[in-house]
């Protein structure tokens, strides 16, 4: 790991350390007399093309520096890539690496303990895409191709079933038929993408509580993380996300699904930071799209839970047999509960614009 580092900087190595929690790139923090540093394996059996994936982190990055407000800290507001002392964006060395200077006096948070957070949630992935709102959106990789197409998911679960390659098929069809009924629901909002209804956004496809780096002073948002999977795509994509783990009253594997409810609570928190932020460069048919998107993108990892349990388990790590379909019985409680307040969520929303 030395040779690695040396190739971003010469400055001595006084520690490196395990950073974070995250599942698929493994992070360290590398402290040096002069700076502290993240290096970062990228997890290649996911992003296969690194270069597009760098092109990606530093358009986006370098656009966020030109759209810093006065009195931002351009070290703190926004992810600093370091590159190597050659130029370049990442090391191959067993591996591939790449570096990110550390944001100091920064804390993250795993868990929603209040609306408050869920507010600072929504407003600061809200002002991540109110700053890239002129972004250039069509020179973004899709580094995970059809990666929020719910209808190509919905696809691959008949596939799953078709295919009956572990046999468990026959033991879910009560969740299969869940699917099935769903079936025109998954096509809505890559229609309304592709027929230009709504457009495409610089969207961050992985808007979780910890993705956020807050002040450890002022608890405000500083900065968003973990970049890989920035894209193009529809806001209520990044939105949808987010109220699907933040808002849920129970644990993504919660096995008693009679403890599983969507908190309109925290919906109407998230929904007021988010709108509060963003609200302004948002068409009024995307606004429109921000409830409905929640259900889907939960319906989507639902039918994502159910088909790599059909297909015995291949993709998604588990720790029992069962697991992945637990998962998937909370994911589809949780659309149960939102078709039944979507009324609720849309007015929510619409009082907000």
């Amino acid at each position: 790991m030395e040779r690695v580092i040396r190739r971003f900087t010469q400055d001595p190595i006084l520690s490196v350390e395990p950073l974070g929690c995250g599942h698929i790139n493994r992070t360290y923090l590398v402290t040096t007399p002069g700076q502290q540093l993240v290096l970062q394996k990228i997890n290649t059996a996911i992003f296969k093309d690194v270069d597009a994936l760098m092109h990606n982190i530093l358009s986006v990055t370098s656009y966020l520096k030109q759209e810093l407000e006065e009195g931002e800290d351009p070290r703190r507001a926004v992810l600093n890539v370091l590159l190597t002392l050659d130029g370049d964006s990442y090391v191959e060395q067993d591996g591939c690496w790449r570096m990110y200077r550390f944001v100091e006096n920064n804390i993250t948070y795993q868990k929603i303990q209040r609306p408050q957070d869920f507010y600072n949630c929504g407003y600061a992935f809200g002002d991540f895409m109110r700053r890239l709102a002129n972004f250039p959106v069509a020179t973004l990789n899709e580094v995970i191709p059809r990666f929020h197409d719910t209808q190509k998911r919905m696809n691959d679960l008949k596939e799953a079933v078709k295919n009956d390659t572990a046999e468990r098929a026959s033991s879910v069809q009560k969740e299969i038929d869940f699917c099935l009924a769903r079936d025109e629901d998954a096509k809505e909002i890559v229609t309304l993408l592709k027929n230009g209804t709504i457009p495409y956004r610089v969207t961050h496809n992985d808007t979780k509580l910890n993705n956020i780096l807050f002040d450890r002073l002022t608890g405000k948002p500083l900065c968003i993380i973990d970049l890989d999977t920035v894209m193009p795509g529809a806001a209520c994509y990044d939105f949808g996300d987010s109220i699907r783990f933040g808002a849920s009253s129970a644990a993504e594997d919660e096995p008693d699904v009679s403890k599983v409810y969507m908190d309109l609570n925290l919906f109407s928190a998230y929904a007021e930071g988010y709108m509060k932020s963003c609200g302004k460069i948002l068409t009024k048919e995307e606004i429109g799209t921000l409830a409905t998107g929640s259900k889907l993108m939960t319906f989507e990892c639902g039918v994502r839970f159910l088909t790599d349990y059909i297909n015995g388990d291949t993709y998604f790590a588990t720790r029992y047999p069962e697991h992945n379909l637990v998962r998937c019985h909370t994911q589809f409680k949780l659309v149960a509960d939102m078709e039944e307040k979507m009324s609720d969520m849309k007015k929510i929303v619409e009082g907000l614009q």
